[in-house]
């Protein structure tokens, strides 16, 4: 079997390289089943939606233990650089973590990243010592921009977020993958297990998904499908696929046979 090294974003290493999203669930119960199913240990969870610093009320940290789970905050419904930088160095002070899912959002419709503010946000948290997860559009320029602002990792998105579209420029997901050294995370887009097998096989260190999984008919299912494809796609990535031909060429030539 092809030998493989772990996940490691800054001094983290991860044992899975599916990162799941907690959002979309019926109940805290559901979200809890579908990790533990879907084979991560890393969740991410929203730091302004859900509640994760005050431990009077019900707590998403009271299903998915700390000491099992990494948790990555994220800076999800942040529409300025400094909405994010102050959403960051709140779920560091409640404990949460050091890592922290950046996103700073440029447009309500399309949900896409303003990049300008992203670039901002990272190499300000950067110097105060965060591990930046910084999601981005496919862009091979500003993914350089972000890694030397700082950022641990670059998460591009294979599609809109929520939308479901799959991998839609796998083209510039290899460019980035050449173009700079951290790990890159595909956040965003993946619909099905396919999806999630293609961005593996294309050489992506891990994948970030949500609503693919909770949005599916039977997330349950889903979420091992998606712990499946990961795997699947990592191990035909690292044993390195036949290269395409136009014609066919026999698997048994006849020089190979025995008379």
């Amino acid at each position: 079997m092809p030998t493989d090294t772990p996940l490691v974003v800054g001094d983290i290493e991860f044992r899975s390289r599916l990162i799941v999203g907690t959002g979309k669930y019926a109940s805290f119960e559901e979200t809890k089943k579908a990790v533990e199913i879907s084979g991560a240990d890393c969740v991410t969870v929203a730091v302004r939606r859900v509640n994760i610093t005050d431990p009077s009320k019900e707590n998403l940290l009271d299903y998915l233990d700390p000491k099992v789970y990494k948790i990555l905050p994220n800076t999800a419904g942040c529409y300025t650089a400094e909405e994010a930088i102050r959403t960051a160095r709140l779920a560091r002070a409640s404990g949460v973590s050091d890592m922290i899912k950046l996103e700073v959002i440029g447009d309500q419709k399309t949900l896409f990243p303003d990049n300008e503010a992203l670039l901002e946000a990272t190499r300000v948290l950067a110097k105060e010592g965060f591990i930046v997860l910084p999601y981005t559009n496919d862009d091979p320029i500003m993914a350089r921009k972000l890694v030397d602002a700082g950022a641990a990792v670059v998460m591009p998105l294979a599609a809109p977020i929520g939308s479901g579209l799959g991998i839609r420029n796998p083209y510039n997901l290899r460019i980035i993958m050449e173009t700079i050294s951290v790990p890159i995370i595909v956040d965003a887009g993946v619909g099905t297990a396919s999806d999630a097998a293609i961005a593996m096989e294309l050489g992506c260190d891990g994948i970030l998904m949500n609503t693919a999984i909770a949005g599916a008919k039977n997330p349950m299912q889903m979420a091992e499908a998606m712990k499946h494809a990961v795997v699947a796609g990592r191990l035909a990535y690292l044993a390195g696929r036949i290269p395409k031909k136009l014609y066919a060429q026999a698997s048994s030539p006849i020089e190979d046979m025995i008379e």
